[in-house]
């Protein structure tokens, strides 16, 4: 037996603003608020897919995420998801890539970085 990841949780200065963003970008639904202002996103009518907390943080942000989000369109090439990423509030990010890489670097309204990569994958 394994265990999977059924969560992940973001530290949010505006928990709402990201629920919404990070919403549009994965197709998530809300599915639940707590008293502390977290926010839990996820997919429609649930799934194998691992939900995004927001969680409500004042705390400032020194450095690089240890952790960070890859994302693949399902619908569409690369080059399309990159112009939606974009409409939605994504902006480019510089974490030192060479300009060579396969996958672009972006950020969401909060700064927190996140990956697009190449491959389309199939819509759960």
């Amino acid at each position: 037996m394994a265990c999977r990841i059924s969560e992940l949780v973001l530290d949010a200065a505006d928990p709402d603003r990201l629920a919404a963003f990070w919403s549009e970008v994965l197709g998530y639904v809300e599915v639940g608020r707590e008293d502390d202002g977290s926010i839990e996103i996820g997919p429609p009518g649930g799934g194998p897919q691992p939900t995004l907390v927001l969680s409500p943080s004042s705390a400032p942000r020194t450095g690089r995420l240890p952790l960070h989000i890859d994302v693949n369109a399902t619908d569409r090439d690369q080059d399309a998801e990159l112009e939606r990423l974009l409409a939605l509030g994504a902006v480019p990010a510089d974490v030192g890539q060479t300009g060579n890489e396969s996958w672009h670097v972006l950020a969401d309204p909060e700064g927190n970085e996140f990956c697009l990569l190449r491959t389309r994958l199939q819509p759960l």
